[in-house]
């Protein structure tokens, strides 16, 4: 099994692009972690409405195949509290939790991803804290392959990780 976090980024659909890149690098990223995730098969996109999008936004560019198999696309990204110039301003419980998360994505700790405090993660804007939960259970057992990309342009948190494991 291979599972991929990548972000929700709506700079990722054409529709939302520009002449100049704003998210080039994590573009980069995740295209890379989207052909990885596909090499294994059809990949699951597992997101909300926007992350479908943008999940099988980059599957496509990469490559990869949408439908069921032993490949999982996440879309999911952290709080969007984290400065002043973040969409939901700032609070100051955005940057701790975003570092708990991040901890139990490189460790990987499925059991702290699966304990989310979704509550919380509304109340910071994470993207996606469904989407999360939904890596904990999928992570059992997996190792981490690599944490490829970590950045928090816009005041926004986002990761590119990719695990290998058994099937959950």
């Amino acid at each position: 099994m291979r599972v991929a976090l990548v972000p929700g980024v709506l700079a990722f659909l054409p529709e939302y692009a520009g002449q100049v890149d704003p998210v080039a690098e994590v573009r980069a990223a995740s295209l890379a972690a989207a052909a990885w995730v596909g090499e294994a098969g059809p990949v699951t996109v597992v997101g909300d409405p926007q992350g479908t999008r943008v999940g099988r936004r980059l599957l496509a560019q990469s490559g990869a195949e949408e439908g069921a198999g032993s490949a999982y696309l996440v879309v999911a990204n952290g709080s969007a509290r984290r400065n002043d110039t973040a969409p939901g301003y700032v609070d100051e419980r955005a940057v701790p939790f975003d570092d708990r998360v991040l901890a139990a994505l490189a460790a990987p700790d499925p059991e702290a991803l699966a304990d989310l405090d979704v509550e919380l993660a509304e109340a910071l804007l994470v993207g996606h804290p469904a989407g999360l939960v939904r890596l904990g259970e999928l992570l059992r057992g997996a190792r981490t392959v690599g944490v490829d990309h970590v950045s928090d342009p816009f005041g926004v948190a986002y990761w590119v990780v990719r695990w290998e494991g058994p099937q959950p």
